[in-house]
């Protein structure tokens, strides 16, 4: 399920928007970018791919988020391709594959960016767009 949505969304078109705002639900495995996990990349793999379809079922987005993330951060960003501001971070600061995901979502839909040592180092972001 993980390789399907991955590819599915990466051969979409990017939409126009100069502001996007996304959740997601970060998986890390011990060995990955400032991960504090001891879970290794087979479970975080099978991990990431049990949230992607428990989201894309229904359950409360959010709700998996608060749960199940390893993000130490808030877990919702708002990314910019204009002038960063309070909300919004600039899209070329943030992991390329989570702003290449986000931009190819139309609020409300859910896209996987698969752990890559160079475009999602952190692990697997379930993310879903909420603006």
């Amino acid at each position: 399920m993980l390789r399907e949505n991955a590819r599915e969304v990466a051969a979409r078109s990017e939409v126009s928007a100069e502001r996007i705002r996304v959740a997601h639900i970060l998986v890390a495995f011990q060995g990955a970018m400032r991960a504090t996990v001891t879970r290794s990349m087979e479970e975080a793999e099978a991990r990431a791919a049990e949230l992607l379809a428990r989201a894309t079922a229904g359950e409360d987005f959010i709700e998996l988020m608060k749960q199940n993330s390893d993000d130490s951060g808030p877990g919702v960003y708002g990314m910019t391709t204009g002038a960063p501001g309070p909300e919004y971070y600039p899209r070329q600061g943030m992991a390329p594959a989570f702003g290449d995901v986000g931009w190819r979502l139309q609020v409300g839909q859910i896209g996987v960016a698969p752990f890559d040592p160079d475009k999602s180092p952190f692990g697997w972001h379930i993310i879903k767009r909420v603006e």
